[in-house]
């Protein structure tokens, strides 16, 4: 198995507590850099592989491709952890390499454990908490958009759909007791107040 696993922002004291302990247990820890590295090597040794930073899609899909076969052969029969800075979920490397796995190596089971993102930390650095909807983005146009405290789920769903969203997941009492992972288009009337709707829309 290959658990893509969050590691913050930078700062090695916003690692989780799930983090380290992921890293202390895998078999195999792969990093993508040397800033990676600073923040794992304390509860493991790891496996630094070369995710060039370049616009030649060619040679960063190649270099994905070589990258995920040398995981793959681990992930087989072995714990094996991939760190990432941030978040392995939002505008990361894990998510290309997932893509390519997938693809390849259908067979082999994939997970990830959150991180604290830039997103949430830059909110801490410049003293500015958002209590409003807001919007991220790296530059590209906005395909999806997270609605939470969603009491009337599926209601929600068809007014975005309207909007052009066509694919759905509701996470209700998410990390709590009674937590349901919902996708697809069965949504419940209701949930609970502690629920976040995922919408996305072709572009």
């Amino acid at each position: 198995m290959l658990t893509g696993v969050g590691l913050g922002p930078g700062d090695p004291e916003l690692l989780t507590l799930k983090a380290v302990r992921m890293l202390q247990k895998a078999d195999v820890v792969y990093i993508p850099g040397g800033l990676a590295r600073r923040l794992v090597e304390p509860y493991c040794t790891p496996i630094e592989l070369p995710f060039p930073m370049s616009h030649d899609e060619e040679m960063i899909r190649a270099q994905i491709i070589e990258n995920s076969e040398k995981i793959a052969t681990d992930a087989r029969d072995k714990n094996v952890v991939f760190g990432i800075i941030g978040d392995p979920n939002i505008f990361s490397t894990f998510s290309r390499l997932t893509v390519i796995l997938k693809e390849r190596y259908p067979d082999i089971t994939v997970g990830t454990v959150p991180g604290i993102s830039s997103i949430t930390a830059l909110m801490s650095e410049t003293g500015l908490p958002i209590t409003g909807g807001f919007c991220v983005t790296d530059g590209s146009a906005i395909k999806s958009l997270i609605r939470m405290k969603v009491r009337k789920p599926h209601e929600l769903a068809e007014n975005l759909r309207k909007e052009g969203y066509s694919r759905f997941s509701l996470v209700e009492r998410m990390y709590m007791d009674g937590m349901q992972v919902l996708t697809g288009d069965d949504l419940p009337e209701e949930s609970s107040y502690f629920s976040l709707l995922y919408a996305e829309r072709d572009i």
